[in-house]
This record gives structure tokens, sequence and C-alpha cells, in this order.
């Protein structure tokens, strides 16, 4: 038998927003543990390598213990059954989220038909942080200050130059 008191929350956190940090920060108050999996896509132009993701996740939430950070890569079922969970727990921004998050639940679903996912609304100052746009933004040399936590703002500023 499984946990129902673990979860997963997926994604390739690139970089780790502070709309990342909403979700995991009301996830906690209703399971135990929470593992963050960041995927190695390759198809992606990241910013951080997947090990880097890690660490600076485990930078921003080492005060949460209940949290765990590790990288994985094929699919998501597999990393759950894996691990011993059938609940995964993603974040939507908008309406516009919502074809593409379904898509995928039903595809797990059917590949792995007793995995949940439990979909928690973005807070509304969170709600039109993406990854892509923070990306693009500091790239340009605008103002993500309030888009990210500040461990993940010191370090794209060694990426970007002292912008944020």
């Amino acid at each position: 038998m499984y946990s129902v008191k673990s979860a997963v929350y997926p994604g390739s956190f690139d970089p780790f927003t502070n709309g990342h940090l909403d979700i995991v920060e009301r996830s906690i108050r209703f399971v135990d543990t929470l593992t963050i999996a960041v995927l190695k896509n390759t198809s992606k132009k990241s910013l951080f390598s997947p090990d880097e993701r890690v660490e600076i996740i485990q930078e921003v939430l080492k005060d949460y213990p209940q949290v765990k950070v590790q990288t994985f890569e094929g699919l998501l079922v597999d990393f759950c059954r894996a691990h011993n969970t059938r609940i995964v727990i993603r974040g939507l921004r908008a309406v516009s989220d919502f074809d593409y998050e379904h898509a995928i639940f039903l595809m797990n679903r059917k590949l792995l038909p007793d995995l949940e996912t439990i979909f928690l609304m973005a807070a509304s100052d969170n709600s039109f942080i993406s990854s892509t746009i923070v990306k693009e933004v500091a790239h340009f040399g605008g103002n993500i200050a309030d888009q990210v936590p500040a461990i993940v703002l010191e370090r794209m500023k060694k990426v970007h130059g002292n912008h944020g």
C-alpha cells in the first residue's frame, strides 16, 4: 500500500519562483511529505542544470524538513511508483493552464489508474508568474525581485549580471 500522506510536486523549476514556493507552502498543510521532482528535460534550454535547481530549491526550502527535492527523468508515473506515492500536486495560474494539465492528468491516470492529481490555483499575486517570463525579464535587465526568492535572485544575478 502507498502512503496518502506523501505527494509529488513535479516540474522543471527553472528557476524556482514565488509561485512555486506558494504551492509548496500550501501543499504541506495537507501532506506530511512533499517531494519536489525536478525534471531533467533535455528539450528545454535551461538557465540552471537539474543539479543546480535541486541545490537552489533545497536552499530556499531549508526550513521545511518535510520537503525533499530530487531530479527525475522519464515518466512521472514511474517516479510515483518508485517513490510509493499516488498524489501529484500541480499549480494552475489561469484557465489557460487547465487544458494542458487536464490532458496530462488523463494520460497519467491511463498509465497509473490510482494516481490522483490535486490542482491548486495560484494566489492572485502569483498568477502571472512563470519561469519562462521570469527568465526573459531577467535576461533583459528587468526587476524580478518580487517574483523569486532572494536566493534565486542572487543566483540569477550571477548568470545575467546585477539586474533584479
